[in-house]
């Protein structure tokens, strides 16, 4: 059976999928890679490395996007302030391209 993981250090994010009726399996503020399994989904916001290892593992990635204004930025959010900023899941499929597709 698939599991749902949302992953985020922000109570104001946590609020905001409480709110949207999410049947989250895990709450959690970190995320290990090695506990996804085929078929699981992690929602919320990770770095593009943990991402790439979801996907790798046969996990779905749903990024929380957000549309925010300058001012916004940097600080602690509400849920209403998330919501205010069109706070959505966004399903992506990442993937690590080795050292010889590096364009530095």
């Amino acid at each position: 059976m698939s599991a749902l993981f949302f992953i985020s250090r922000h109570p104001g994010a946590v609020e905001w999928a409480r709110r949207q009726g999410l049947a989250v399996d895990h709450w959690l503020t970190h995320l290990d890679p090695a506990a996804v399994r085929p078929g699981d989904t992690v929602a919320g916001t990770l770095p593009i490395h943990l991402a790439a290892q979801v996907c790798a593992r046969g996990g779905r990635y749903l990024h929380l996007s957000l549309d925010l204004s300058a001012h916004l930025r940097g600080r602690e959010l509400s849920a209403e302030e998330l919501v205010q900023a069109g706070a959505r899941l966004e399903p992506y499929t990442v993937a690590h391209l080795d050292h010889r597709h590096s364009v530095i």
